[in-house]
Formats: C-alpha cells, structure tokens, sequence
C-alpha cells in the first residue's frame, strides 16, 4: 500500500513504465526513442562499504537507438545534499550497467522544480569536470487534464495530472474528469490509480472530494486504503446503529459530491436526500451527482 505523495509520484512509473517515455516526449519535448521493451531493476546502490543509496525507481529501456536506464527521483523540497548524490547514482549506475543513465526528477512544487533543473556542475568555472542536468516533471509543465475525453485517451497520464496539480484552483475539475476515465480502465489498475492519487493530495478538501467520488463509482471499496474510512464507519455503527451509520454516510457523499463540484443545494434538496434512508436510493443519487449540472438532476428521473 502506498503510504506518502514521496512514493506515489515514483511508484505510477513502476505501475505503468511506458507513461515515464511519454512524459519525456509529449512533457520535456525530449526526443527520446520510443522502448521495444522496458524493465524495473534493483534500486538498491549500496556499495560493500556501509553506506547505504537507493534510487527511487529504476527503469531500464530497451531501444533501438541503444538502451537507458530510467533515474526516477521523487523530490518533495530543496536538498542540497542531492548535488552529490544524483551524479553518484549516474555514475555508479553507468559503471555497473555500462548503458547511459537518464535522471528525472519529479515533484508537486513549482519552486523545487525549479531548483531541481539547475545543472549541477563540478570541476573548474567554465571547464567543467562533470555536469548534471536533470529532467524535471512538476506543477509547471505536466499538462492539466480536466476534461473526461481527454482523460480516457491516457489514464495514467490523467492520474499524473491529478498526482502534479492536486493543489491547485483546477483540482476539482481534473479530479472529476479523472473519475470518469477510471471506468475505462480494468479494475484492479483504477485501484492502484485511486491509492496514487489519494497519497498525493494534501489539500483536506481535495482527498475528501476524490474519496466521495471515488465512493460513488465504488472503486475505492476494492483497496485496502478504504479501510481507513470502513472502520470510521464502523465506529459510526457501533454508536448509530451499522445501518443508519452506512445511510449517514452516504447522504454525505451526495451533498459533498454537488458542493465540491460548485452546484448550489438548495434546502429542499438538503432537505429531500437528509430524509432518504435507502442506501440503493442514495447510491443512485451518488452517482448522478458526478455528472449533475444542477441539483434537481439528482431527481431527474423519478
């Protein structure tokens, strides 16, 4: 189970590696060729010496221009201490694997990217020894996907979207659009999606909208990061009663879903799903509330 935005942003590229070669391209506009086959390695540098170095994720391309490994580095803030450490792990994994090393950097802050693509150079001004120049994916180039059909036609792309601009103005939007792609994609793969993106959004209204959306189309019940908020609602039970606490919860996705999508609720509306004690009924209303472009469309059909 991913636990931390630091693992997730890492770890999609683990879950789907071709995405890493369409970020380079489509992204960075880095004309890097298209892999016949691509493979997850050992991340672990560690010499015999007792010092340990392990990269985030490691991925090796097979091309027909020659093979690349894959530096992937999740980076949450500024560290100088990575000026050392990157052309290590470039240079150790160059000596080790004898094919050329490729670093990317990605990060959710528009000020570590920043720091981030600033090459890092060793040796005398002007005559460097050794320079570094990093990747960087982050708030300021990974596109925003906030529309469905955009979505669908690259989901994981759309969930690095979500993963990089979770933060922003546009987050309601993306995650929506993101929700609907979902159905497109097998279940298990949209499981893992949903724990990625869940992990990364630190915003507290931001993750409870995407785990009320995710409670209406039902996928966030297949992972175990749903068990959290099972046994909230467990807890619930023991203190309401296990069926009014599932009803309770439910009539509060429904509401949360209108207000994070910005559709105004009216108090007979309030009034009208508050009433509901139908769990079928309220599930129903769930999931029309992701598509509602008013309140009524709740009701539209009954």
């Amino acid at each position: 189970m991913v636990g931390s935005s630091h693992e997730a942003l890492h770890r999609i590229f683990q879950k789907d590696p071709a995405l890493l070669t369409r970020a380079l391209q489509r992204v960075l506009h880095v004309p890097f060729p298209e892999p016949r086959e691509i493979a997850a390695l050992n991340v672990d540098l560690t010499e015999i010496e007792p010092v340990e170095r392990r990269v985030d994720t490691l991925l090796r391309a097979e091309t027909d221009e020659g093979t690349y490994l894959l530096v992937v580095e999740s980076q949450g803030k500024a560290d100088d201490r990575k000026r050392g450490s990157w052309p290590y792990y470039l240079s150790y994994l160059y000596e080790k694997y004898r094919c050329e090393p490729v670093l990317i950097v990605i990060t959710q802050n528009s000020a570590t990217a920043k720091w981030a693509s600033k090459p890092i150079r060793f040796g005398f001004p002007g005559w460097d020894s050794l320079t570094v120049r990093p990747l960087v994916l982050g708030p300021d180039n990974v596109p925003v996907i906030a529309d469905e059909r955009q979505a669908e036609r690259d989901v994981p792309l759309a969930v690095l979207s979500a993963m990089t601009h979770g933060r922003g103005p546009q987050a309601a939007v993306i995650l929506e659009s993101l929700a609907a792609a979902l159905r497109t994609v097998d279940a298990d793969s949209a499981a893992v999606f949903v724990q990625f993106v869940d992990s990364c959004l630190a915003d507290p209204q931001a993750k409870q909208m995407w785990r009320d959306l995710m409670t209406a189309i039902q996928y966030f019940w297949r992972h175990p990061l749903a068990e959290q908020v099972r046994e909230e609602g467990r807890e619930l039970g023991l203190e309401q009663g296990r069926e009014e606490g599932r009803v309770e919860e439910r009539r509060g996705t429904v509401l949360s879903i209108l207000q994070w999508r910005g559709i105004p609720v009216t108090n007979a509306v309030h009034d009208r799903v508050n009433s509901c004690t139908d769990l079928d009924q309220l599930e129903t209303w769930a999931q029309r509330a992701v598509h509602a472009t008013n309140a009524a469309d709740l009701f539209a059909e009954e």
